[in-house]
């Protein structure tokens, strides 16, 4: 049943229909929970709030199916407002960004020229600006943009990777001569066994390698989770190997575990928390369902409320 559900929100989470009628109704029925606002005061709000906390944050504008120039563009301009932003308010945070939204499917050099810009924007205010990793179709072009902005930005531009792809081993190994700052994930996409571990078992196996590869090779690591068996699995590793906590950081999504958070900031562990906003949200939320169906039961009894 919950792999029946699972599909389901992976299916609607590319709809596109239902991603319009999504916006017209905007942030209700559950979606305020994973979502911090629409407009970029609402999101530096939230992330005065989790400073406030001890807790560092990386920022999304959230933007899916990006299918003209012009919305490239736009969604371009609205990521370097955010640095601006950022610095600004003088709140702690970073960015976050998918090179699809800046349009990579309608053009390598468009998305390089947007890219270029936010870059810009990050380097004038000593930010940073993580690349998230898309589905499978993405991955190589993907690998290929960042080598080239690392090379022209240096640490101002990180990577995400996926430990349930094969290949990713073999990729951060490749990555190791950028001594690269990489934020490592299980993998929320639906991809073939062709590329991809069809077992959980073998994920979390996986993940457990690429974080400790990673971290023996001296780089910096950001561990992205909510399983506490690969958090205890991590912060043991990490003083048996007298491994600093200034090397590597856990993340967690904007309202999910939230006192596990709070609970590891207090510990004295840098704990960073991806905050989404942006009135292009849909997509975002139908994938966070997905990865945990019983997170339907938040959406319910927001919608009895509303």
């Amino acid at each position: 049943m919950e792999s029946l559900m699972r599909n389901a929100f992976l299916f609607l989470s590319k709809n596109k229909v239902a991603n319009r009628t999504a916006k017209k109704y905007g942030l209700r029925f559950g979606a305020k929970r994973f979502v911090a606002g629409v407009q970029i005061s609402e999101a530096v709000t939230t992330v005065r709030m989790l400073n406030e906390k001890g807790i560092v944050v990386t920022l999304d504008h959230l933007g899916e199916f990006i299918s003209t120039r012009e919305e490239a563009i736009e969604a371009t301009a609205y990521n370097v407002r955010t640095l601006h932003e950022i610095a600004a308010s003088g709140v702690k945070s970073n960015l976050s960004l998918k090179m699809t939204q800046l349009g990579l499917d309608i053009s390598r050099e468009l998305c390089m020229s947007n890219m270029r810009q936010i870059l810009d924007a990050a380097k004038q205010h000593g930010n940073f600006v993580r690349i998230d990793m898309e589905d499978y179709a993405h991955n190589e072009v993907t690998l290929d943009i960042f080598r080239e902005l690392r090379e022209e930005y240096g640490k101002t531009v990180g990577l995400v990777i996926q430990a349930y792809l094969y290949k990713s081993q073999a990729d951060m190994e490749q990555l190791s001569v950028y001594k690269p700052n990489l934020r490592l994930v299980k993998g929320a996409y639906k991809e073939s066994q062709e590329v991809a571990f069809p077992r959980k078992e073998d994920v979390d196996q996986n993940f457990i390698r690429i974080i400790e590869q990673h971290l023996l090779d001296g780089h910096y690591a950001a561990i992205a989770t909510h399983d506490d068996n690969v958090i205890n699995h991590v912060k043991q590793f990490v003083k048996d190997h007298r491994i600093p906590n200034s090397q590597f950081e856990f993340q967690m999504l904007y309202g999910i575990r939230v006192q596990a958070q709070q609970d590891l900031a207090n510990q004295g562990y840098t704990m960073r928390v991806y905050v989404p906003y942006g009135d292009d949200w849909y997509g975002y939320f139908m994938r966070r369902l997905a990865e945990r169906p019983a997170n339907v039961g938040f959406v319910l009894k927001s919608m009895f409320k509303s």
